[in-house]
């Protein structure tokens, strides 16, 4: 994307609700450079802004405030997500245990050897794109695109908590233990939501993630 995203196209933004507003786009990268920008902007009876997928949900302190931040947003110019990434001292290591059930079969679609595709998932650092359910699930964006595999055509009854998968552009970690259509191909021992922390989720959106071979 060369040129400066503009808000000002057709039901791009809609009312959601009488307190809200919600923002469409094309891809995770323009969800994250929105979410980026909107939190810089500060924007007078913004709540909170909560990234997804292809969206960006804006609460707000009640219905006086649908009009104008919508026309805020017209005039909010939000370039290109910058492709520099964090540095090593500012990311989220998380030690990883390659042995997951679907390694070999990641590494047959991908056309890698299973070194291969642990050498990718780690050489890459991974930013969070969003966080989903269950609590502490996050969608890690940005690795390298050679592991982008489909969901498994069934779902696993059980997945256990710590599972490392993939599914299409994405990456994640199971918070617990859950039914699940990733592709898994390890696990780690890295507590994803803990309650007693202060702040429960380990990875929360905008974040950047190295993992590691333990």
């Amino acid at each position: 994307m060369s040129v400066a995203m503009d808000l000002c196209v057709a039901d791009t933004v809609l009312d959601y609700g009488d307190q809200a507003l919600l923002l469409q786009f094309d891809s995770t990268a323009d969800v994250l450079a929105w979410t980026t920008a909107l939190r810089e902007a500060a924007l007078p009876g913004v709540l909170d802004i909560v990234p997804a997928s292809r969206t960006v949900l804006i609460k707000l302190d009640g219905h006086r405030y649908q009009g104008v931040t919508r026309h805020r947003l017209r005039t909010l110019r939000v370039g290109p997500l910058a492709m520099t990434t964090a540095p090593p001292d500012q990311r989220t290591i998380i030690d990883v245990v390659y042995d997951g059930a679907d390694l070999a079969e990641v590494a047959d679609r991908t056309g890698l050897t299973a070194a291969q595709v642990i050498n990718a998932h780690t050489a890459t650092p991974w930013q969070v794109g969003f966080c989903g359910f269950p609590p502490g699930f996050a969608y890690l964006v940005g690795g390298d695109p050679r592991l982008a595999v489909p969901r498994r055509s069934e779902s696993r009854p059980m997945v256990p908590a710590g599972a490392v998968g993939l599914a299409g552009e994405f990456t994640g970690i199971y918070p617990r233990q859950a039914p699940g259509w990733w592709q898994l191909i390890g696990h780690t021992e890295a507590v994803l939501w803990n309650i007693d922390r202060p702040s429960p989720a380990l990875l929360t959106p905008s974040m950047w993630v190295q993992f590691r071979a333990a």
